[in-house]
């Protein structure tokens, strides 16, 4: 054991992930973000979808070219970008709906080309990390899975949007824990009051992927508040209020999206697979509402600005070169008691802050006022940014005359009814965030519980509370870095965070003797809001509290996307798990055929020899096969008559080459897969 909370390796990540990119920059001809003109693009305004009233929608996800605001450096010629959307743009629309008005929507999966063939992926798909297509040999074949969540959503389970409910183009293959979607659309009841939430995909092991590419739109919810804030002149409403969805990508010479998935070289492990997931993800350029470093012009008066931070690992902490405050009125999930006057403000991935800018000013007349950045990456302890390029977000130029038709806004002092304080007399659930390895020697970040230490996506649940309750979560951050943690489903408060000390075990993340230290720091007038993403900063323990009112299966996870798809993700059930247990097809801790037969191979990885274990529920014929990633039948183990009971078969004398492999067990006309990769 080492009296720690953090891993103290992460310095040495950072280094080798910047060494990496420039590595590949050279290999692959990375488009430099110096090259490219700043502030010269108007700021898109995504399409809107108006549920208000109610209705069935249908949404389609599909492949197509988006000037994204890059030219070519030599011709300057506009370069297209192939993209993914929702209803052919990146974002995808916003939808407006409306407290206790619910909505349906069937999302549809056309990822396929003009012959209707599945789409091979945009990206590098690492395969090794816990992923969709797991317990399919060559499912690739079937297309890309997508499901679409609704983050910050009031949702029945059902149409959560969970990591195992994913479909392929058609519904050709469909994830353990698909419900609906295919003849029943999604259905979200909107029980709840007006705030600025968002959806995106969030199919399992590929939601980073699929993010990137451009898997993520605004979905509005409006009450009777927030309109007469509107009416009254005291909120900016349209044409004055506007999303902000930041995210930061990597291009290639020729304007394609770049992702990196180079292997790292490290002693800890053997060779890493290629492609591979990397620990975080941070761009080179900037983009807003799917536009490069943009601009907006303004007139001299209050605008509304609902920001999203959509990006993988980037943390933004923002402030405006003219040094005007920035006034947050809302949060996640609603808007705050009163607004509140900011210098900068701090915005982690997967949060939303909504705010108001004041133009009126007449020395800002004539003026371009620049929406900076100084976040470090990783957060709060890693490298500055670029203050010519990651540094700078977008810009505003006030510039255009005052629309008197529409008449100016003035903030009240008061925007919403008190916030009743949640209370519990329930024990609070003690939780970690710990940064592991896996079999490869990368880094694997994880959640746990202090009791159990770390636990993985498919162990079996431990948080479970009851319909209904109220529940505190103290959760204890022992790794280096800031962590954005999501609950679906639910709306938190911040209770208090407080500096710990305890002795941690690195093989498993589990800690003891833990040491509080000072004294409790509440919560700032801008966190004293309902939430759905906390930021958790490392050497603290933060402790949130929520109530839990319905019942199902849920995630909750760390928000950084390239965590949550390498095992930083777990699930929680609300209600007795009887229930769910019984007959509920959304929680898996692997695939059902799997569990049934407790098929297992090995060690897994395995390099030159493995062996098979099983257990027939009863006598019957066996088969024993081997495929590789593609399909094809690599070797036949065995075929005969096996008594009911545990079974082992050893396979020795391997000369494949190392990759993904399937091993197939096939008993009374049931088959049953298990992926296994080959490490040399």
């Amino acid at each position: 054991m080492e009296k720690l909370y953090i891993n103290s390796k992460r310095s040495l990540i950072v280094t080798i992930l910047l060494s990496l990119f420039t590595w590949q920059a050279s290999a692959q001809l990375l488009l430099d973000p110096k090259t490219q003109t700043q502030f010269v693009n108007p700021l898109p305004v995504p399409s809107v979808i108006d549920g208000r009233n109610g209705g069935l929608f249908t949404i389609g996800i599909s492949q197509f070219d988006q000037w994204l605001g890059l030219t070519d450096p030599v011709t300057q010629q506009p370069m297209p970008t192939k993209v993914w959307g929702y209803n052919g743009s990146y974002p995808g629309p916003t939808i407006l709906a409306k407290k206790n008005i619910p909505i349906d929507v069937f999302w549809r999966n056309n990822l396929v080309d003009g012959n209707n063939r599945p789409l091979p992926h945009l990206l590098p798909v690492d395969y090794t990390v816990h992923d969709a297509l797991d317990y399919v040999p060559n499912g690739q074949q079937y297309g890309v899975p997508v499901v679409t969540h609704l983050h910050g959503g009031h949702t029945e389970s059902a149409s959560d949007g969970l990591p195992d409910a994913w479909f392929t183009p058609g519904f050709s293959l469909k994830g353990h824990g698909f419900i609906k979607g295919d003849v029943t659309p999604y259905h979200y009841s909107n029980t709840q009051e007006a705030a600025t939430i968002w959806y995106h995909d969030h199919a399992l092991g590929m939601t980073r992927l699929n993010v990137y590419a451009g898997l993520a739109g605004y979905y509005l919810i409006t009450d009777d508040n927030e309109t007469n804030l509107q009416n009254t002149g005291k909120l900016p409403a349209a044409p004055y209020d506007l999303g902000l969805a930041i995210q930061d990508k990597m291009f290639t010479n020729a304007g394609q999206l770049f992702y990196p998935s180079k292997p790292e070289d490290e002693e800890e492990g053997g060779p890493q697979p290629n492609p591979t997931a990397l620990p975080e993800f941070f761009g080179d350029f900037i983009l807003v509402n799917g536009k490069t470093w943009p601009v907006l012009d303004v007139e001299p008066r209050q605008y509304r600005f609902r920001v999203l931070n959509g990006s993988d690992s980037r943390f933004y902490n923002l402030f405006l070169s003219a040094n005007q405050p920035i006034q947050q009125i809302g949060s996640d999930d609603g808007l705050l008691p009163s607004p509140v006057s900011l210098t900068q403000m701090l915005i982690a991935p997967g949060e939303r802050k909504d705010i108001v800018l004041d133009f009126a000013n007449p020395a800002l007349w004539g003026q371009t006022i620049i929406l900076h950045n100084n976040a470090k990456t990783p957060y709060p302890k890693g490298d500055a940014v670029n203050p010519q390029t990651t540094g700078r977000i977008m810009a505003f130029r006030v510039n255009r005359p005052l629309n008197k038709n529409y008449p100016l806004t003035k903030l009240p002092a008061v925007l919403r009814a008190p916030i009743t304080a949640l209370q519990t007399s329930l024990p609070p659930r003690k939780l970690i965030l710990f940064e592991a390895r896996d079999e490869f020697g990368r880094l694997k970040p994880m959640l746990g519980t202090v009791e159990n230490g770390v636990l993985e996506w498919h162990d079996p649940i431990t948080e479970n509370p009851m319909l209904n309750s109220t529940e505190v979560w103290e959760i204890y951050n022992e790794t280096m870095d800031a962590h954005p943690i999501h609950l679906h489903m639910v709306s938190m408060q911040l209770v208090n965070r407080e500096k710990f000390n305890a002795s941690v075990d690195m093989e498993n993340g589990k800690p003891s003797g833990i040491r509080l230290v000072g004294q409790p720091q509440t919560p700032a007038p801008e966190e004293q809001g309902w939430k759905d993403t906390w930021v958790m900063y490392p050497g603290e323990v933060t402790r949130v509290i929520a109530n839990f009112d319905i019942g199902g299966l849920y995630a909750w996870h760390c928000h950084i996307l390239s965590h949550e798809d390498h095992e930083m993700m777990r699930s929680f059930y609300v209600g007795e798990m009887r229930d769910h247990m019984n007959g509920m097809r959304a929680f898996v801790k692997a695939a059902p055929a799997v569990e049934q037969l407790q098929l297992q191979t090995a060690p897994n990885p395995f390099s030159n020899q493995f062996s098979i274990r099983f257990n027939l529920p009863k006598s019957s014929m066996v088969t024993v096969n081997i495929y590789d990633a593609k399909g094809s039948l690599l070797k036949k183990i065995y075929r005969g008559a096996m008594s009911h009971g545990p079974q082992q078969l050893y396979v020795a004398g391997i000369q494949w080459t190392a990759g993904i492999y399937y091993c197939e067990v096939i008993s009374d006309n049931e088959r049953w897969t298990k992926k296994m990769i080959l490490h040399k």
